[in-house]
This record gives C-alpha cells, sequence and structure tokens, in this order.
C-alpha cells in the first residue's frame, strides 16, 4: 500500500495498544515503524541493480514476517535496556512495536504486487489482491483516527477513535475480500461455459476502489481481460481475448530473468518482439495495453534469442484518461454492441 497508509496503520495500532500516557510517543513510533520495511528500496537503490532484481527484491526480506517478528523483539529489548516508555510497560509495548511492523506487509499482501511474507522460503510472493495501493476508502478512517488521537493525546476519547479507526479499516478489508469472492464466482460460471474452467487466473480491483473488476485469464495463445462492475453488471461476463508471443517466452523461459519474472508474478505476463526485442510485461498492473512495469530481457540472435541485462521500456500510456472513464464504468454496464466497438486493434471479444 501507499506509505501514508503504511504511516497511519502502524501509529494507529501502535498507539491504540500503548498505555495512555504514552500515545503520542506511540503515534510516533507507529508511524516509524510502518514505514521502516518500506526503506528496502533504499540500499537497492544505490547498489543501482536492474529492473528486475529491484522489482523483486522490493517486498523481500524486509517484509518477511520470518525476520519482522525477530526484529520486533530485538528492538523490544534495545529500548527497554534504555528504560524509559518501553520499561514502564514492556508487554503492551512488545505488542505495540512487533503489530505496528508486522500489520505492514500484512496490508501489503493484500494488494497484487506481491509481497515475499514467507522469505527466505521458496513460495511465490502473497497477492491477494482485494484492494488497489491507494484506497482512500481504507486510508480515510485511519488518518481520521490518528490525527484525533495526536490532538487529544491521553483523554478516553482518543482510544475510542483509535478503535473505531481500526475497526472500520480492517471491516474495508473484510469487504473487499467479499467482493473479489463475487466476481471471481462470476468469472467461474462465465469460464466454465467457454471451456476453461480450470485456467490460471487473477482479478484485481481497479484504481482507487473495490466496486470495479479487472479479471485476466490465462490462454495457451494468450490471455482474456474482462471487467465486473459489482453495481452496474449482471449475467455472464465479457471478456476480450489478446495475443502474446508465447513461443518467444518459451523459448526465454530458462533466462535467469525470465524466470525471476515467472516466480514473482506466477506467469502472469504478455510477451512481445519490438525491434527485435523481447519484452515482458507484467499484467496485472495496468491495463491493455497499458502496463506499469515492461522489461526488455533478451534480443535476437539469429533464430533464437540472446539474454540481455534486464531493461525496464516506458512508453507514452494513457492511464490518466481513462479514470474518468473508469469512473462511468462503475455504474454503468456498457451495451453489447458499444463494447464490441471500444476492443482494442487486434483483439476480438468472447461472450457466452
Amino acid at each position: 500500500m501507499d506509505s501514508l497508509s503504511q504511516i497511519v496503520l502502524g501509529g494507529a495500532v501502535a498507539a491504540a495498544i500503548a498505555p495512555a500516557r504514552h500515545r503520542r510517543a506511540a503515534l510516533a513510533a507507529g508511524a516509524a515503524l510502518g514505514t521502516l520495511p518500506d526503506l528496502d528500496s533504499v540500499p537497492m537503490w544505490f547498489l543501482g541493480l536492474d529492473p528486475v532484481t529491484s522489482m523483486t527484491w522490493h517486498r523481500g526480506p524486509s517484509h518477511s514476517l520470518l525476520v519482522l517478528v525477530p526484529l520486533a523483539a530485538l528492538l523490544w529489548w534495545l529500548f527497554r535496556r534504555t528504560g524509559g516508555r518501553v520499561a514502564e510497560s514492556p508487554r503492551r509495548w512488545y505488542w505495540a512495536i512487533t503489530l505496528a511492523l508486522v500489520t505492514h506487509p500484512l496490508l501489503d499482501a493484500f494488494t497484487v504486487y506481491g509481497t515475499q511474507l514467507w522469505w527466505p522460503l521458496p513460495p511465490s510472493p502473497a497477492m491477494w489482491s482485494s484492494v488497489f495501493i491507494i484506497d482512500p476508502l481504507y486510508t480515510l478512517p485511519l488518518l481520521v483516527a490518528f490525527v484525533f488521537a495526536l490532538v487529544r493525546g491521553w483523554r478516553p476519547s482518543a482510544q475510542t477513535a483509535l478503535v473505531a479507526g481500526l475497526a472500520l479499516s480492517t471491516a474495508y478489508l473484510g469487504w473487499s475480500l467479499v467482493a473479489k469472492a463475487m466476481v471471481e464466482r462470476a468469472a467461474e460460471d462465465t469460464l466454465a461455459t467457454m471451456g476453461l474452467p480450470d485456467a490460471p487466473r487473477f482479478s484485481v480491483p481497479m484504481p482507487f476502489n473495490t466496486l470495479l473488476w479487472r479479471v485476466v485469464v490465462m490462454t495457451p495463445e494468450g490471455f482474456l481481460e474482462g471487467e465486473r462492475s459489482l453495481v452496474a453488471d449482471e449475467g455472464p461476463m465479457r471478456f476480450r481475448e489478446y495475443a502474446s508471443d508465447t513461443a518467444a517466452l518459451e523459448e526465454a523461459s530458462a533466462f535467469p530473468a525470465v524466470r525471476r519474472l515467472q516466480w514473482f508474478n506466477r506467469g502472469f505476463m504478455k510477451a512481445r518482439e519490438r525491434d527485435g526485442r523481447l519484452v515482458l510485461s507484467d499484467l496485472r498492473m495496468g491495463a491493455e495495453p497499458d502496463y506499469s512495469f515492461n522489461f526488455v530481457v533478451a534480443e535476437r540472435e539469429g533464430e533464437g534469442w540472446r539474454a540481455i541485462t534486464p531493461e525496464q521500456a516506458a512508453w507514452p500510456w494513457e492511464a490518466r484518461r481513462r479514470l474518468a472513464t473508469m469512473w462511468e464504468r462503475i455504474w454503468v454496464s456498457p451495451p453489447a454492441e458499444r463494447a464490441a466497438t471500444s476492443l482494442q486493434a487486434g483483439s476480438s471479444e468472447v461472450v457466452d
């Protein structure tokens, strides 16, 4: 999630647990601890890592519960030894420090990016993908509670605000999982009629909301992309079909960067050749044809491919222009004929 969400979550959790007389200090400590895991990007920037390595190591060791729980215990022990607030109320501060740290990766896991909760163990990163990386409806209750507690300090009303903010934000995460289940049920029913009941797929909310969702389904020739509004849509889902150079992806599958990406994004990639170079796009973040992460991983060499140091490709894209259309799409289900005319060139619509 975004930095503001992590700051107010860490601060609210710590302040709700710490003694009332320590509340303002706990807000500051929790905010700092809630930010700490994301500082892994600083050493990677200084090391000058290639973009694939940087992407797949972010949310790695610094987000692992196997690292953060012992780190929390170490920080608690060090602060307790120095005396002060932690020594005054060691049990409460132990849980305040621990939960301020571990709630960071747990919240990140609700997004689609991928969070390595069990590093250094080998499972693919967790991507529960039920909230967008920035969601005002999640952050606002925590922000209000944080500011209110900062102003009210030790007073009982501050504790009430913190508990209410945490309850509302947690309830919103619960709703996001319910919404995701509804979308996936609709996708499952439609894909079963299309002969694709077991095709790999994922669902993810569109930016800043949990009412409009995107579903991507992998096929032997490429992938399908569909949308589902929980407000406006009924009946079978409508999917658009897009091609991917699956043959080239297979040929390059042994290259280290490709293997790393396959592990990190679970194979949800689009492959295409552009000016004799193989470009892999992460299908999880963005929408056809605009994606946040595009990596050049190989170049043509005769009839095959030669691995190169990965490069991140950046092309003009129109995601910002789509926000108004997305907002309208939440409330209006396009007629079949209108949806058909809006397809990208080279795609086709698959309807039950």
